[in-house]
């Protein structure tokens, strides 16, 4: 295991929230500032880098899930946890378009918080080890390498967990991938349960790549079992593995 400390930001505007969290991650290694608000926190990330945010999406004044864009907008490449009160899917899917790569809700289980931090930071400060490579579905066109994607000639921009979940979907073009393999291909050995959860994730998919993302053609559903991404312009019979 690596001994590299990370560093954390920790948003919130309930200071005894934050006090409890702050002290635990610290005691697990975490290096942990915070920040009252969303305006302080967009304030503090342009002074000093830091590997992860964990965000609130109920604040006062900016609240989270703009705070979220503007912070992907200022630092592509970090890591964001957002935490929410209501186990709601609207609110788990406005977190994902905003470019969350992960969700919590409250209670905070906090070895949870920890794993899914460890999980975040791993996927997107692993090495880069992907060839030069563009993948082709239909009208879909994926530059692994510079993580592009188009759709007949148009660009789509992708989160980061966007990409690597449309990514090893295209590289199983027509063959069923179940939920476990998703989840633990993505996000790390830490998951393998959680459907709610990915099905929020594709849906958020769903929306930058299919015209109409309620009867999809690219992305489907496999009932109780998994997806498979496909070319609209062949067909596939069930069960095709």
């Amino acid at each position: 295991m690596s001994t590299e400390q990370l560093s954390a930001l920790l948003v919130d505007d309930e200071p005894s929230f934050r006090r409890v969290l702050r002290t635990s991650l610290a005691a697990s290694g975490f290096a942990v500032e915070e920040a009252p608000s969303g305006e302080d926190a967009i304030a503090i990330l342009a002074q000093r880098p830091f590997d992860l945010v964990l965000l609130d999406m109920n604040m006062p004044g900016v609240g989270g899930v703009e705070t979220c864009r503007e912070v992907r907008s200022l630092l592509p490449k970090i890591g964001i946890v957002m935490v929410t009160v209501r186990d709601a899917e609207n609110d788990m899917v406005r977190a994902l378009e905003a470019g969350a790569d992960d969700y919590l809700t409250k209670p905070v289980r906090f070895r949870e918080l920890v794993a899914r931090l460890r999980a975040v930071s791993r996927r997107l400060h692993a090495e880069d080890t992907l060839e030069s490579l563009v993948l082709r579905v239909g009208d879909l066109e994926l530059d692994v390498k510079r993580r592009l994607l188009y759709r007949d000639g148009e660009f789509i921009h992708l989160t980061p967990t966007e990409f690597h979940l449309l990514a090893l979907l295209m590289r199983h073009q027509g063959t069923l991938v179940t939920h476990a393999q998703l989840l633990r291909s993505i996000w790390g050995p830490e998951y393998g349960t959680e459907l709610d959860y990915l099905r929020s994730y594709v849906k958020a998919l769903r929306k930058k790549i299919e015209e109409n993302p309620s009867r999809p053609k690219y992305l489907l559903t496999e009932p109780w079992v998994g997806y498979r991404l496909c070319d609209p312009s062949q067909e596939y019979s069930a069960p095709l593995r």
